[in-house]
């Protein structure tokens, strides 16, 4: 299969999207394709900026001949583990703060983790509206 426009326009490519609470705006970036990113002022005049972005994006890679990243397939992972060396005095204050949450030191470090990735969902009226979007 020939790697043209149409085969990169096809792909799943993730789109982050940051609503502005202040603004009322959103900004929108296709983590995959470095700097490729858009801003609207509404969710679906978004989808489309974000779909115009990533076209011209493309279009310039191809023409330039940048090697383009396919969109990471986040299907086939599975739980891991991994080892961590910590100093011994933040693993004794990390341990102090699961102790106080009441929870294990395992689930406070995965629960801290997980925060500092930031949310894997919108909440509220964003979430709604893109929601509309999607299925409209």
């Amino acid at each position: 299969m020939e790697k043209d426009l149409d085969y990169y326009m096809s792909l799943p490519y993730a789109i982050t999207v940051i609503p502005d609470p202040q603004s009322g705006s959103y900004v929108a970036k296709i983590n995959e394709l470095p700097a490729c990113i858009t801003q609207a002022e509404s969710l679906p005049e978004l989808m489309n900026m974000i779909q115009d972005a990533k076209r011209c994006w493309l279009d310039s890679a191809l023409q330039d001949g940048i090697e383009i990243p396919e969109p990471i397939d986040l299907s086939d992972t599975e739980p891991s583990k991994f080892l961590l060396r910590l100093p011994k005095s933040l693993q004794r204050d990390l341990a102090a703060r699961a102790k106080l949450e009441g929870v294990s030191l395992n689930q406070y470090m995965l629960y801290q983790l997980a925060r500092s990735v930031g949310p894997t969902s919108m909440q509220g009226p964003a979430q709604d509206e893109m929601a509309a979007t999607v299925a409209g």
